[in-house]
């Protein structure tokens, strides 16, 4: 196997020919779930438009970041972000085996905008769904039984009450101790809840050579090393699943699904999954870097700034293969 292939952790299984999906996600359970409002109807019938628009928002400028082509604030970026995932997973907000269950008390932790929160409220109106976050950036007006308080997931919970159902999303860069807060939430589950992870898996891959020698994979490099010199660990996400297992949850699985990055791929619904994908790498460049490269690297920002110009450019060319990987895992604890 090529050096390189194998510094980014790419099997020879993972080369596939000339463009095929990497991983198709389109063989999820044979279930009926709860949906969000944005159900996967009208998801579909807007999936064409969503390809021609947005593979198209970046390629004239050569610049992008969280204030340009409609996307102007990083709240816009994460409810983008949440519709890529309703995409992914055919407009279903989790994959927990839950349908049946009496849902009682449900949280989403770093719920970021709330968005997940209040469509799963809205899904399941039984519910009480608390959205916990550092950030108090969430809607004024929620379905009534959706709430928010200012927590800090790392810090011990002290909740009156257990939760049925726990929900996290895109926790890779929120914590120090991933292991510290999967464990806070198994304590504070009842028996038989469950505890559901999307994530997504950092660094990106890809399918053949495209990526080496490019500025995306020196961005890559200096995002881990600078990560790691403040004290985060990007590289935890492909090791939840045994987190999970060590910490004690029964019946952990793991769904690997992907996202290409761009519009390469072979089949037109993994194409629109890219387009969606480049639009929230495109608008969560500037924010996802700057920091970490100049308080954990040194860099000055005018470097950072011409180096995410390179990164652009090698996204929106659409020559870069690239892919980022998507572990969905849940456990649950014994009744």
């Amino acid at each position: 196997m090529d050096s390189k292939v194998a510094k980014h952790g790419i099997t020879n299984s993972e080369i596939l020919p000339q463009h095929t999906d990497v991983v198709r996600p389109d063989n999820e359970e044979g279930v009926d779930h709860p949906t969000s409002k944005r159900d996967p109807t009208i998801v579909d019938e807007k999936a064409a438009d969503a390809v021609q628009q947005l593979s198209g928002l970046s390629d004239d400028t050569g610049l992008q970041d969280s204030e340009s082509d409609g996307l102007e604030t990083e709240q816009d970026r994460l409810d983008l972000q949440h519709h890529l995932f309703l995409l992914t997973l055919r407009g279903k907000l989790h994959l927990a085996p839950i349908e049946n269950m009496q849902l009682h008390n449900v949280m989403d932790i770093a719920t970021g905008t709330g968005i997940w929160a209040t469509d799963f409220a809205s899904a399941f109106p039984s519910a009480n769904v608390l959205g916990t976050d550092l950030s108090p950036i969430q809607p004024e007006y929620v379905p009534p039984n959706c709430h928010f308080e200012i927590d800090d997931a790392e810090d011990e919970w002290s909740f009156s009450y257990k939760f049925d159902y726990i929900h996290g999303r895109m926790l890779a860069s929120c914590f120090k101790s991933h292991v510290a807060v999967f464990q806070s939430a198994f304590n504070a589950l009842r028996p038989n809840g469950w505890l559901e992870i999307q994530d997504i898996a950092i660094p990106s891959r890809c399918i053949d050579d495209s990526m080496f020698g490019t500025a995306f994979e020196r961005w890559i490099d200096l995002i881990k090393e600078g990560c790691a010199a403040l004290g985060r660990d990007f590289g935890r996400v492909p090791q939840y699943k045994q987190y999970l297992q060590e910490i004690g949850f029964v019946d952990v699985v793991e769904k690997q699904l992907s996202w290409p990055i761009g519009t390469w791929a072979k089949t037109q619904r993994m194409k629109m999954l890219g387009a969606w994908c480049k639009e929230n790498v495109l608008s969560g460049l500037q924010g996802w870097t700057m920091a970490v490269l100049t308080r954990g690297l040194g860099m000055m920002p005018a470097e950072v700034e011409l180096l995410l110009m390179e990164v652009r450019n090698d996204i929106n060319s659409n020559a870069l293969h690239a892919y980022a990987p998507i572990p969905l895992q849940r456990g649950g604890v014994y009744g």
